[in-house]
């Protein structure tokens, strides 16, 4: 594939992809097709599963979508696609190891060992022969305040509060917005480094509220991206996820907005079934400065997952490549 980005220097791009979990995972499994100077930034509140249990027991970050990024970025040959199984796979029974996963003891052991969550992962990564770099976006764990309206039946206008990644991410209430404690938690110093190095930054997809937002929220983060140089790229869900059930894309951006209300974006990426009849989306993205691109992003089989290889070449036709 011939290239046309930066043939003065004849490079790829270097790329930032924020986000966590399974959404990271998607862009990440995309964005390795198209370049190898690629960075993974990732949200650091979950308290659930195998995550939540290491958080508690050792006080360190969660690493469970910090594996699933590693897992990403593992090599395409032999060794690659072992270890990437290798780190999602899960202890069995009931025992107090049941429900963990490999590369979360692997992670969290390292850690103990290094004193260090950016050079434990780093080892990691050298380990899998990864094809990138991951890095938590803040030193420290963090946990989400969702406001959600409707969850007491008696009184449906009601605003209550709901602590922790887990609880948000499947409220059956409406979330109006989050915030997060500490409330000004330190951003990783790699982090605003390589955010101001970087040519694109990537956020989403994934779960609005506890996966995309938590990033706009860490203000020394924030304020990276409000200044960096890269041109800054919005990738909307194929389809809502339980904590914004029901909202539109264009009302996706206005939480955004919500958020972060400095942030200008450069383009803004749905899929055509999710963008639909959505008379408001493209008068939103402008509104932040974006330019709207609509493409068939969305698996075969029916899953609402993005297809890696359709969104690589969304990817690959904004970057100019």
């Amino acid at each position: 594939m011939r290239r046309r980005f930066d043939l003065a220097f004849d490079r790829l791009p270097a790329v930032t992809a924020f986000g966590g979990g399974h959404g990271l995972h998607a862009s990440l499994t995309a964005l390795r097709r198209i370049t190898d100077r690629l960075t993974a930034v990732v949200t650091v509140a979950d308290d659930g599963g195998s995550s939540g249990r290491l958080r508690a027991e050792f006080d360190c970050l969660p690493p469970g979508d910090l594996r699933m990024a590693l897992a990403a970025l593992c090599g395409d040959d032999h060794w690659g696609r072992t270890w990437a199984d290798v780190l999602q796979s899960r202890f069995g029974g009931d025992g107090p190891l049941g429900g963990h996963a490999i590369g979360n003891l692997l992670i969290a052991g390292l850690w103990e060992k290094l004193g260090d969550p950016v050079a434990g992962l780093d080892l990691v990564g050298e380990l899998l022969n990864a094809k990138g770099r991951v890095l938590p976006m803040s030193s420290v764990p963090l946990d989400i305040v969702a406001e959600v309206i409707g969850l007491d039946p008696m009184h449906p206008d009601e605003i209550s509060e709901i602590r922790g990644q887990s609880q948000a991410a499947k409220t059956w209430g409406e979330v109006r917005g989050i915030r997060l404690e500490p409330h000004d938690p330190p951003a990783r110093p790699e982090v605003i480094e390589v955010v101001g190095a970087s040519d694109f930054v990537v956020l989403g997809p994934g779960s609005w509220f506890t996966s995309v937002i938590p990033h706009l929220l860490v203000p020394e983060l924030a304020d990276a991206l409000v200044r960096t140089p890269a041109k800054r790229i919005l990738t909307l869900n194929v389809q809502p996820a339980d904590e914004t059930d029901g909202y539109s894309a264009s009302q996706h951006l206005e939480i955004l907005a919500d958020h972060a209300p400095q942030l200008r974006l450069d383009f803004v990426i749905a899929d055509v079934d999710f963008a639909g009849e959505d008379r408001h989306l493209a008068g939103y993205a402008e509104s932040l400065g974006a330019r709207l691109v609509i493409a068939d992003l969305a698996m075969r089989d029916g899953t609402p997952r993005h297809d890696p290889l359709r969104l690589a070449s969304i990817y690959a036709e904004v970057f100019g490549l």
